[in-house]
């Protein structure tokens, strides 16, 4: 079984892609219709400062493709301000929130800060409150929570584990789900550099092995300035498609 690709970026509405991605008359409201017929998927990166609406959410919703997923960043309250910890509240208002994306929804993605060291008590009460029939994907910043007891605890709750590559750490390359999740951020600048196709090739070959046997796999480029994660995006695409 091949699995589907869904390759996008992280955030779609930046000023500084008009006139490199979004042509310069078009409207901002406009912008996630021309991003959704050119992507499948897109990570909704401003949730993580401020929840959006219901309404905003079935807006979204109403604007792209019934193919078309969102993957969606939790609250910082609930990764940084909270740690993880009781937060019974805070994950039922978020995923009661996200649930108006519908059959568009994604992974929900927990960034970890990077001085949060390994807890995998903490984890694993946290895994517990989590609705099953959705996806979730953690990613952990701090080194200490790069082992295998970590790992085998997320495989058991079916968590997805976020690989990342960003300047001066790259994580392991595995999946503990039945899906695959992949966020780079940026070749020698963090968020603000371009990966060469050369690198990007070769990472589409580790990707393409890593993938077998899986339902999907969701990369995300996080190097907005320049438009680089809109054209890094196409060329992953390309050599994950063999063209």
């Amino acid at each position: 079984m091949s699995p589907i690709y869904h390759i996008g970026t992280s955030g779609w509405h930046y000023n500084h892609w008009r006139g490199v991605f979004y042509p310069n008359k078009l409207p901002p409201k406009d912008w996630l219709d021309f991003y959704s017929r050119r992507f499948d998927t897109v990570e909704i990166n401003n949730s993580f400062y401020r929840l959006p609406q219901e309404s905003t959410f079935d807006i979204w919703r109403q604007a792209v493709p019934p193919e078309f997923c969102f993957a969606v960043k939790a609250s910082r309250f609930i990764t940084h301000v909270k740690r993880l910890k009781d937060s019974a509240e805070p994950v039922q208002t978020l995923t009661g929130r996200v649930s108006r994306l519908e059959n568009n929804l994604g992974p929900l993605l927990y960034q970890l800060p990077h001085n949060f060291h390994r807890d995998t008590e903490r984890l694993e009460s946290f895994l517990l409150l989590l609705d099953k029939n959705q996806r979730h994907v953690f990613e952990f910043r701090h080194h200490s929570w790069m082992e295998n007891s970590v790992f085998d605890l997320m495989r058991k709750y079916n968590a997805g584990f976020c690989i990342f590559d960003m300047p001066g750490f790259t994580s392991p390359l595995l999946a503990t789900a039945d899906f695959a999740y992949m966020r780079f951020h940026g070749h020698n600048d963090l968020y603000t550099s371009c990966y060469p196709d050369a690198e990007l090739s070769h990472w589409a070959n580790k990707l393409r092995d890593l993938s077998s046997g899986m339902d999907a796999v969701y990369i995300y480029f996080n190097n907005d300035n320049g438009g680089f994660a809109v054209e890094n995006a196409l060329t992953l695409r390309k050599y994950l498609e063999g063209k």
